[in-house]
């Protein structure tokens, strides 16, 4: 039989409860998993699967208002391992940057004493991981070195700012939300501060447009969108038009390029910034709940919204049919052309109140299919997004929404026919692409329609609001081991008893009853009126004392009482009562266990103590400061001994009584300790005004007391009459002391005006706690928290899955020779996966590619997710393009395949086809929306620039008489309409065109050379001006695809280039040219020797890769330096596996790797 073991371990720990206004916004979801918020001066780490708190950050002075996980875009090795690293920022303007796990500061920042607005972590860089920009009030940004605490530089605007957003597409470029409108800055560097004040621009309120009227009709919705006129002006709006601080929330689509929303109570515009204009409105009805906070997502075209009423709505744009044609023609006399979001779930909403209301919404940013709202009273709401199939025929079709189809791959590949498929993985996942306009969906059985809806997975609740009082749990004694749970009793305002487990920290039970501690006896003390004493087993009034009884200041019972004893005479009498009633001798044993038994459940059912009076002692102090000890039994109450009053004590306010010690405590501060059997008293003056409360310590013999006075807590041996430690509110903490108790025989508990209760050691310093301490009641998956060897082997497993030719989650199958502790612990987090998540990953059908996005996902990896995504799209794509049979070359060029395209959040990396009708798609918005010259002749040049000659010059005929521009334009129609490809003209406008970009005309040079067919060339001028994200964008559009791989594989190594150092871009890019041979080598010069081993593979099992001498020689270089890195990791197995498939370059690895094992049999 097992050991039966008790857990009454109590480690050091916070429980939370109501936030502060500050708190508001001090919320962050991380790539790990976890979500950490700010909780007053605390900041609190939940995870988001279980919704457990795994950990509570104490050491800000202040409120926090911001908190910000690191990212993960970055390689995941020994020497960079996958580390919990959060920076959160506070009112007094502190920055400290945590090591979670540890619970220990790494780096504390400070430049002002004012509240930090926004906190950022750069993430492109691949040098450095260690930078995070922060907004200093009034108007500095400043960029730390997060490691070090040093200062890079520091930059200050003319304006007040209030938030920032960077570019996703383009790290360069930031904007700012200032309180006067915003600043776009163009050339942010790590290395250096922008230069000059930005490029400023204003927003008018977009109540001065109708945004409000609905957008039924056709014709009305044109009127109402050509009312919202320019947002986005130059000039400083008039008086009547500034109601800037409306302006929400700012920030970039990462979905697309170039496009930004501003978020206003009843308004959410989308922005096109090549033209400043509105291209999208959603707005709220009149009888609607208005917008708190928006987040767009990345893997699709949707927001998650938050309402006032703490109602989450996900929007997702609508998809748009035939709605113009991509040549020459007419487009259609009036299309709608709006961007349009359609509300596709809701979430219920809370209650909302005057103390409740929603504070923020964090959405899961690795597979944006989960939201978490956070509540002012405490509470985490985590809400999943769940896809259900749904029957074409039950749809209905007056609602005027297209419908939502499920995507045709899953984890990056077509599903397979066998395949296990889990639809609600990620956002991506669960639904397919928006069609762009002029693509019709495939008809056909293999589109199924979803309807997506929220689902409550995990809520979390904090305490309730201050005042509360608390109280422990009888204390562990030989007798209660076995059951013995340590809880904690917490009394609300409100009359409920809340029941916390201090090992887990999480409510065990709500009581709504009233109760007093299970003696006989209550004594009820009136303010003016005597004392009356009570039976609690009868509720009858046993006596009330004389009108003379001295007034009451203080009262204690004393521990002690006769209960127990009489219990065992009572017990004795009836035993002796039952042996004689019994016959003889041989049933006397079997008799005697049951009547015992009986008695003994009688006994405790008190139907004898019903008639038991038991002795007890209680002692109180009057006015004069007189101690009186009294006994009750039955009815009658005995004076017993009087203490003289002590001349320097003042009117006492508590005592507290344990063996032979009595402790007064009185108004002034002062501790009386009284020794009853020496009868000798001593008094200590504390100078800590009124002494509020006085506990013992739980324990035989151990006579540690906790005071508990208005300014704080001490805690006394009165053994030794000594302070063991003390706490003053505003010198040590920043919290006021409410209630004090023991937790255990060494710990405390203080409850605080700040809502929390926390459990101390007795020194009563604060501290965070490791979490790999801590004692969960269920299971979480966190690689995170292992040792970094133990993370990336776990990596390693899953990935190569079959070990030993079998599918299995049971490392102990696998030779791994590590400490068993370490084994047990990836055990663990290897049960801890959801049973969906285990179906994949054992099923065989499950290729590499699809294995290696899936791992990605599970450890939150930025870096990885994006190659996979793009690297599984195009070896897949290929693949279907040429039959497996016929070897190639050793680049291959893709094909431009439309029928499944990579998602256009992957911008420049996408098909060019794809990627063409999509920039069709937005002029002709573009196009819709323009109000002014200037957006006219923005869209002249885009159309120029895409080909699009007729309809340019359509707009560059509309330029009216009186325009400065007049005549430029009208010759610049004939120009455009009488462009021919002779040679004479030709030569003409390419010399002009030179001459231009010459002196500083780059824009108009290159527009000339797009006239004339010589794309290729403007593109090599923009990439010498440094415009390379513009000449990538002109030669996806104008250039053939051997032209356009000429131009990126330039950008390529521009990107590599130290100055630059953005390789991990560079390879997204070559694995979009199906450069893949250069992906092998780069990755493999980069060292990043596992995601190189794995690729290599993927594309051996694609026939991706020509096998050459070259090939070979790199592909076994791979395989050693990769088992020699998994050797390091300690995982033997997979190091014999990759050293005996590098052939030569891993022999003497293998035979180092083997030896052991011969010496061992040898022995």
């Amino acid at each position: 039989m097992l050991p039966f073991t008790v857990n009454f371990k109590v480690s050091a720990r916070t429980l939370t409860g109501a936030l502060n206004a500050h708190n508001k916004a001090a919320v962050d979801w991380g790539w790990q998993g976890l979500i950490a918020y700010g909780c007053h001066s605390l900041v609190v780490v939940i995870d988001s699967n279980t919704a457990q708190t795994l950990q509570v950050l104490e050491k800000h002075k202040a409120d926090v208002v911001k908190v910000k996980w690191a990212r993960e875009n970055y390689h995941h090795n020994i020497g960079s391992p996958y580390s919990l690293r959060l920076a959160s920022a506070d009112v007094n303007g502190k920055i400290i940057v945590w090591d979670v796990a540890a619970g220990v500061a790494q780096c504390e920042i400070q430049e002002h004493a004012k509240p930090i607005q926004d906190v950022q972590w750069l993430w492109n860089q691949d040098a450095s991981r260690d930078l995070l920009l922060a907004i200093h009030p009034p108007n500095y940004i400043v960029l730390w070195n997060a490691d070090t605490g040093t200062k890079l530089w520091k930059k200050s605007y003319a304006d007040n700012i209030l938030s920032f957003s960077f570019d996703p597409f383009d790290p360069s470029h930031l904007t700012l939300l200032t309180s006067e409108g915003i600043v776009f800055i163009s050339d942010f560097s790590p290395s250096k501060p922008p230069s000059g004040p930005g490029k400023k621009v204003y927003i008018s309120s977009p109540h001065s447009s109708p945004a409000h009227n609905k957008l039924a009709a056709a014709t009305g919705a044109k009127k109402a969108l050509n009312k919202v006129k320019i947002l986005i002006t130059q000039e400083k709006p008039s008086a009547e038009f500034i109601t800037l601080n409306d302006c929400l929330q700012l920030a970039y689509l990462p979905s697309k390029r170039n496009h930004m929303l501003l978020l206003y109570p009843r308004e959410i515009l989308i922005l096109d910034l090549e033209v400043n204009q509105t291209v999208g409105v959603i707005a709220i009805e009149r009888t609607g709940v208005p917008f708190l906070q928006v987040i767009p997502c990345f893997q699709r075209d949707g927001l998650f919204c938050l309402h006032e009423n703490g109602c989450i709505t996900l929007r997702v744009r609508r998809s748009y049919n035939s709605i113009f044609t991509t040549s020459n023609e007419e487009p259609d006399p009036d299309p709608v052309q709006e961007l349009t979001y359609d509300l596709r779930s809701q979430c219920d909403a809370i209650r909302v109140t005057k103390t409740v209301r929603p504070f923020s919404m964090v959405c899961c940013p690795v597979n944006e299919n989960a939201a978490a709202l956070i509540v002012s009273d405490g509470r985490v709401m985590i809400w999943e997004l769940k896809s259900a199939i749904c029957n074409r025929n039950s749809r209905n079709n007056s609602s005027g929404v297209s419908p939502l189809y499920s995507p045709v791959s899953f984890c990056g590949i077509p599903v397979g026919v066998l395949q296990n498929k889990l639809p609600d993985l990620s956002l991506d996942n669960m639904i397919g692409q928006s069609a762009i306009a002029g693509e019709e969906h495939p008809k056909g059985p293999i589109l199924q329609e979803v309807h997506l809806r929220f689902l409550l997975t995990g809520l979390l609740s904090g305490l309730p609001s201050p005042q509360f009082a608390i109280r422990m749990c009888p204390p562990l004694t030989t007798k209660n081991i076995k059951m013995y749970q340590p809880l904690l009793a917490v009394g609300t305002s409100n009359g409920s008893v809340l029941v916390y487990h201090l090992t887990s920290g999480l409510l065990h039970k709500e009581l709504s009853v009233h109760s007093c501690e299970v003696r006989q006896y209550l004594a009820v003390v009136f303010k003016d009126k005597p004392l009356e004493l009570w039976d609690v087993r009868t509720c009858t009034i046993l006596r009330e004392m004389s009108k003379n009884f001295p007034a009451i200041t203080a009262l204690e019972w004393s521990p002690s009482h006769n209960l127990k004893s009489l219990r065992k005479k009572q017990l004795a009498t009836r035993e002796a009562m039952a042996r004689q009633t019994v016959v003889s001798d041989t049933e006397l044993s079997i008799v005697e266990s049951s009547v015992i038994s009986l008695l003994q459940e009688a006994e405790s059912k008190s139907e004898l103590s019903q008639n038991i009076s038991a002795r007890e002692h209680f002692v109180f102090t009057d006015n004069d400061g007189q101690v009186y000890h009294l006994t009750v039994e039955g009815n009658s109450v005995k004076d017993s001994a009087r203490i003289p009053p002590d001349g320097s004590m003042g009117s006492i306010t508590c005592i507290a009584w344990k063996g032979d010690t009595l402790v007064l405590g009185d108004m002034d501060g002062n501790l009386n300790f009284w020794d009853l059997k020496g009868r000798v008293s001593r008094g200590i003056p504390t100078h800590r005004s009124w002494v509020r409360k006085i506990r013992f310590a739980p324990g035989k013999g151990n006579q540690k007391l906790i005071a508990m006075y208005n300014d704080g807590a001490e805690v006394w041996d009165t053994k030794e009459v000594q302070m063991v430690s003390s706490l003053r509110s505003g010198r040590n903490v920043t919290f006021r002391i409410l209630d004090v108790d023991w937790c255990t025989s060494d710990k405390v508990i203080l409850a605080s005006d700040d809502g929390c209760i926390r459990v101390l050691e007795m020194s009563m310093k604060s501290t965070c706690f490791r979490m790999d301490e801590q004692e969960l009641t269920e299971p979480v998956w966190c690689p995170y928290l292992l040792v970094p060897r133990a993370s990336l082997a776990l990596k390693a497993f899953l990935l190569h899955q079959p070990w030993n030719g079998q599918y299995s989650l049971d490392i102990s199958q696998v030779d791994y020779p590590e400490n068993e502790e370490v084994k047990n612990l990836l055990q663990e987090q290897l049960n801890s996966l959801s049973n969906d998540i285990k179906k994949l990953l054992l099923d065989p059908e499950f290729s590499l590619l699809q294995r290696c996005l899936l791992v990605s996902r599970l450890y939150g990896d930025e870096s990885e997710l994006h190659f996979w995504t793009v690297a599984a799209h195009y070896l897949h794509s290929l693949s279907q393009e040429k039959p497996a049979s016929s070897p190639t070359s050793k680049d291959t060029e893709p094909r431009d395949k439309v029928n499944n395209p990579l998602d256009i959040c992957y911008d420049i990396l996408c098909e060019n086809a794809y990627f063409q009708k999509f920039q069709l798609e937005r002029v002709n918005l573009q196009e819709v929306k323009r109000s002014t010259y200037d957006h006219t002749r923005k869209c002249t040049d885009q159309l120029l620039l895409l080909g699009q000659t007729d309809r340019a010059v359509q707009l560059l005929l509309e330029t009216s008489a009186d325009n400065q521009h007049y005549y430029c334009d009208s010759l610049k129609a004939c120009l455009v309409t009488t462009v021919t490809s002779s040679g004479p003209s030709q030569s003409t406008i390419k010399l002009v065109a030179t001459n231009m970009i010459a002196n500083g005309k780059l824009a108009e040079g290159v527009q000339l050379l797009c006239l004339i067919d010589k794309a290729a060339d403007a593109c090599r001028y923009l990439q010498t001006y440094g415009e390379w994200n513009r000449a990538a964008w002109l030669a996806k559009v104008r250039l053939s695809s051997e032209e356009c791989a000429d131009v990126l594989k330039r950008w390529v190594d521009h990107l590599c280039s130290p100055q630059v150092n953005q390789k991990s871009k560079a390879l997204l890019v070559l694995l979009s040219l199906g450069c893949f041979f250069s992906v092998a080598e780069t990755l493999h010069s980069m060292r990043y020797f596992d995601r190189a081993a794995l690729f290599v593979e993927a594309c051996l099992k694609y026939g991706a890769v020509g096998i050459t001498e070259d090939t070979e020689k790199l592909i076994s270089a791979i395989y050693a330096d990769y088992a020699r890195s998994l050797k390091n990791l300690g995982f033997k197995q997979g190091a014999v596996l990759f050293a005996s498939k590098a052939g030569a370059a891993g022999r003497d690895l293998l035979n180092e790797l083997e030896s052991p094992k011969q010496e061992r049999t040898e022995e």
